[in-house]
């Protein structure tokens, strides 16, 4: 995601806060991270989610839930720790 627009929805700011990031910190996160699993569909809406792992700042393994709405417009949908969740890359 070099160029183009990124949206946070209400459920990855509030995530994020929680994981004590900010924007910033997942806009890194998305552009140095790596896709480890194939997109999955997202039921509800019909869009195709991808997830980058990758560290934050401070080392914690973190994951970033995603799907673009357009070609160039990301929804962020959710941010976790991966060991939080029990799930390792």
């Amino acid at each position: 995601m070099q160029k183009g627009n990124i949206i946070p929805g209400r459920h990855f700011r509030d995530e994020l806060e929680k994981e004590g990031l900010n924007l910033q910190d997942a806009v890194r996160l998305l552009r140095t991270g790596n896709i480890f699993h194939e997109p999955e569909p997202n039921t509800k809406t019909g869009d195709w989610k991808y997830r980058v792992e990758g560290t934050e700042v401070d080392g914690k393994w973190l994951a970033i839930v995603f799907c673009f709405k357009t070609e160039d417009t990301a929804f962020l949908i959710t941010a976790f720790s991966v060991e939080a969740r029990g799930k390792r890359p």
